[in-house]
């Protein structure tokens, strides 16, 4: 994970009282009995996770502060999270409401948890990285080229300021998949020839705009069925196997990508939004090595998700929450996966803190989290256009996804004609009006 421990450092109390305090941060590392402000942006189902994570991994942090698109959210949060940790709930009056609340929480606190809808989420961290934050960033980083090379800028930034900048591609800190991956970029499997990447599984149920829902906010509210928000369920779910491909490739992305894809079972469902529910990417190195993708959101459908990599002297599996092996060439099981006790979205934090206090080398996951996004968008414009897509391209790519502005009265990029319809993506044919979604 690059993430190597170091000599810890420890802040004496002659050291502390000769710090100028702000009152909002005591610097680049704090020292293990500082108590540290957390501050939770993006308060849904995976943004309360992250804030029970962050406090199960620390006991000596709190959170001082919430923020969320709609302030409802956030104050339910609040309710929430009192329910287990009642005592480490310091929020007072620092609970936010609106598109701009992720600044009010990240003036007032030390780590910020950015889990807002993807499409929010690179302004959250530029902000966050100017003003000197540690950041949680959830997976995916952004949506669209532009928004993926700001967060690549962010990193960069919070690199030389020596922040700490931690992924939620949760895999890269699980003990059984660290097991695999290491023998897998040990050799034992040879050099990788191919791999077959899956995320096959079911789908939600879409969220229904309220009265009084300006366009954009009604999007926002039920973000995941819309490509500007979510970055289409390829870029937002299917990124963790993705990601597991390009770690078995030392983070080297790949040159090329084609793939198909389509929307077969929401066709005509109210709030699907403009999303597919397939998608199939092959991706290409200059050595011949090819990254089979395959994603798909279907009920009562075979599900899986693994990642298999095959190479010159064997085959690896790496399952989700199942068995992980190296096989050779035969097919016989030469080594398998003891389960290990394995927290991922815990021991995240736990490192996160480690870095924060310097306990361990600073933690900076930007580049790979930036490529596996990036990785997830090549294979979305793949499908989306039916053309074969280059690296260089969709890094540099002008092609936006964002709404006129970032406000309530910002027009989306995707907005219904007067039929309720909303514009799909047809490879060959650009988009078009085809579907009703209201």
């Amino acid at each position: 994970m690059g993430v190597a421990k170091s000599r810890r450092v420890f802040i004496n109390a002659k050291t502390i009282a000769g710090t100028v305090f702000t009152g909002l941060t005591l610097g680049v590392n704090a020292a293990e009995h500082n108590e540290l402000k957390i501050g939770l942006i993006g308060c849904g189902g995976r943004g309360r996770g992250a804030a029970q994570n962050a406090l199960t991994a620390d006991k000596n942090c709190k959170i001082y502060a919430l923020g969320d698109a709609f302030l409802p959210n956030a104050k339910a949060a609040v309710e929430a999270l009192q329910q287990g940790f009642e005592d480490r709930i310091d929020v007072g009056d620092r609970v936010f409401g609106g598109l701009d609340a992720f600044k009010n929480v990240v003036d007032c606190c030390d780590v910020v948890l950015l889990c807002e809808p993807p499409g929010y989420r690179f302004r959250s961290l530029a902000y966050a990285v100017e003003k000197g934050k540690h950041v949680f960033c959830e997976k995916p980083v952004g949506t669209d080229s532009p928004t993926v090379r700001s967060v690549m800028e962010s990193a960069k930034i919070a690199k030389e300021k020596g922040l700490t900048l931690v992924s939620g591609l949760c895999w890269r800190y699980d003990f059984n998949v660290q097991d695999i991956m290491k023998r897998v970029l040990g050799g034992e499997i040879g050099e990788i020839t191919s791999a077959r990447l899956t995320y096959l599984g079911g789908t939600g149920g879409p969220r229904k705009r309220l009265e009084g829902d300006s366009e954009l906010m009604g999007q926002t509210r039920n973000w995941y069925y819309h490509a500007w928000l979510s970055g289409d369920f390829n870029v937002e779910q299917h990124v963790h196997t993705l990601d597991k491909g390009l770690w078995a490739m030392r983070d080297v992305p790949p040159a090329t990508c084609y793939g198909l894809g389509g929307r077969m079972a929401r066709v005509d469902q109210p709030g699907c939004g403009d999303i597919y529910d397939s998608m199939a990417a092959v991706f290409e190195y200059p050595n011949g090595t090819t990254l089979y993708s395959f994603c798909r959101q279907q009920r009562d459908c075979w599900n899986e998700n693994q990642a298999y990599f095959i190479g010159t002297k064997g085959i690896a599996c790496v399952g989700l929450w199942g068995r992980g092996y190296i096989a050779d060439l035969k097919g016989n099981v030469v080594y398998e996966r003891k389960n290990l006790d394995a927290a991922m979205y815990v021991q995240e934090h736990i490192e996160m803190f480690k870095s924060i206090r310097g306990q361990i080398d600073t933690i900076n996951n930007g580049d790979y989290m930036a490529k596996a996004t990036l990785m997830g968008i090549m294979a979305r414009e793949a499908c989306y256009s039916g053309k074969k897509v280059t690296w260089d391209e969709i890094l540099n790519s002008d092609k936006s996804y964002a709404p006129t502005e970032y406000s309530e009265d910002g027009i989306p990029w995707n907005v219904p004609d007067e039929n309720g319809r909303l514009k799909i993506q047809v490879p060959g044919l650009g988009s078009v009006y085809h579907y009703v979604t209201r």
